[in-house]
């Protein structure tokens, strides 16, 4: 007997599930969701995944072998800890406070991730910053049985260019493909709103979709501001739009709250806005459609534009999308630095599973492995559910990086443009003013905002605090913000990095 502890996702391809399993589909969603999984594991066991479609991670109990079986999706969508006790017990679950909370845990924390944080801005690789506390990571499962614990991956991405297509080839099939996930992630009864940036993949999602109304967030600083362009989208699609205008009061009252659901620091300046964003939104619906997914896999960065550019050297520093100190500065920075700890080392298995294939594959690959899984994708699952909003994310799909991992880089990437086929399916639904447009990213007046004494007082005070010390140097990191305030903006990333991580240990090592 098979019994589900714990469980958190959306599966797509219920109805086919229900019917290869006997499953009633009248069921109320969550019950009918978990005898899914309940029949699934006892068809399938450990090869569970192999046949989901959609966002989870979950928890069984199988008691016929008295074995605890847990697993991620393929892409890291929902988060998935454990922690062995001292006595050789294994505790699970979604949430770190919730493992916090168990008997046996012991909390310490894991000073070395801290030199992994200064680069990237957020926790990447299995490692977490509570000692002994882990990660299961994308694609993964484990079992315990007996006292044994056994990590297995069961998925990876693998890419096989097909050079026998045209662009509009693998545009038709992106936009096909598409189209058939747009009715698995919303079921009758149902009603969803989308987020809309001024980006194409949000745009994308929005063009597919039912939704009537779209969710941007706004500044008064009209250069960082793309709801003006969002709200031209929505005119367009004949959709109601709301827009959350973001003051820098907001923004910096609301950091702890967001450090303390987060559970563990994230440096990504952007997630304080998508905070808000959720909490505003989740005034008037319950369910929200957002684009993540479509940069990693479809060559949608700028930077992906460098790749033939960097070559073979890519290996030696490329770590994903952010790597925003050095070793030599962390080194002056941190009272305690271990010159054994380095990013690059996260991703080596990564560039051996590539070897072979062209620079922007390899770096794609990276930031699907890494970045997504350690940034994008916890932001939007711990922040979703704080504000109490369901967000599912269409472009996010194994059907969808199919595609991807076939498609040569030439269609993904030119010089002109990235994003290409992608863009060229978009443009079916979308003028091509907007598939088309350059991207921008989710950006955020935090540069003007840090250096204004209005709004950085707290910045400047943890800067100078006791906290600090136990970690900087505090001339080193002084020296960086007052470097920031005086005119180079090129540092906001790194004061903001440091100050995150303050303003979490403090939640979760001074308060708790």
């Amino acid at each position: 007997m098979a019994e589900i502890q714990e469980y958190r996702g959306h599966i797509r391809n219920w109805k086919e599930l229900c019917a290869e399993l006997g499953v009633e589909g009248t069921l109320p969603r969550e019950k009918r969701e978990l005898a899914i999984l309940e029949k699934a594991y006892e068809k399938w066991g450990h090869d569970i995944a192999d046949h989901i479609y959609g966002m989870f991670a979950f928890s069984i109990w199988d008691a016929s072998k008295e074995e605890l079986f847990c697993v991620r999706d393929q892409f890291g969508t929902k988060p998935f800890y454990y922690y062995q006790t001292a006595d050789g017990k294994l505790l699970t679950s979604l949430s770190i406070r919730r493992i916090m909370e168990m008997d046996g845990f012991v909390k310490e924390l894991n000073k070395g991730m801290l030199q992994i944080y200064m680069s990237l801005t957020y926790v990447a690789g299995e490692d977490t910053f509570f000692k002994g506390l882990k990660k299961l990571m994308p694609g993964h499962w484990l079992s315990y049985k007996d006292g044994k614990l056994e990590i297995h991956r069961y998925w990876k991405p693998e890419f096989r260019p097909d050079e026998n297509k045209t662009l509009d080839e693998w545009a038709d099939e992106i936009h096909s493909t598409l189209s058939h996930i747009m009715t698995e992630v919303k079921e009758d009864g149902e009603t969803a709103e989308s987020f809309l940036s001024g980006g194409v993949d949000s745009s994308y999602v929005l063009a597919m979709s039912d939704a009537k109304r779209a969710d941007s967030c706004g500044y008064d600083e009209e250069r960082f501001d793309e709801s003006r362009v969002a709200a031209k989208t929505a005119e367009l699609l004949n959709v109601e739009h709301s827009v959350a205008n973001i003051q820098p009061e907001q923004y910096f009252d609301i950091v702890p709250y967001v450090m303390y659901n987060m559970e563990q620091p994230l440096g990504d300046a952007s997630a304080i806005v998508f905070t808000l964003g959720c909490l505003a939104t989740a005034e008037h619906t319950k369910l929200c459609y957002s684009g993540e997914g479509a940069d990693e896999f479809f060559g949608g960065y700028n930077m992906y534009r460098n790749a033939e550019r960097y070559g073979d050297a890519l290996k030696t520093f490329y770590v994903g999308n952010t790597n925003i100190m050095k070793e030599e500065e962390k080194e002056r920075i941190l009272k305690e630095y271990d010159p054994n700890i380095k990013p690059i080392d996260l991703v080596k298995y990564i560039y051996d599973e590539t070897e072979g294939l062209d620079p922007l594959t390899k770096m794609s690959d990276v930031d699907i492995q890494i970045w997504l899984e350690g940034d994008i994708y916890l932001n939007v699952d711990k922040m979703s559910t704080a504000a109490g909003l369901e967000i599912r994310m269409p472009l996010t799909d194994r059907r969808i990086f199919d595609i991807a991992s076939r498609m040569p880089s030439r269609f993904k990437v030119n010089e002109e443009q990235n994003k290409v086929a992608f863009r060229t399916a978009a443009a079916k639904v979308l003028p091509e003013e907007i598939a088309f447009r350059k991207k921008l990213g989710f950006i955020v007046p935090i540069r003007i905002w840090l250096a204004d004494e209005r709004y950085n007082a707290d910045v400047r005070a943890k800067f100078r605090s006791d906290m600090a010390a136990e970690f900087f140097d505090l001339d080193e990191i002084n020296a960086i913000f007052d470097e920031y305030v005086g005119g180079n903006s090129d540092n906001w990333r790194k004061v903001w990095t440091i100050y995150t991580f303050l303003v979490w240990y403090e939640e979760y090592f001074v308060k708790r």
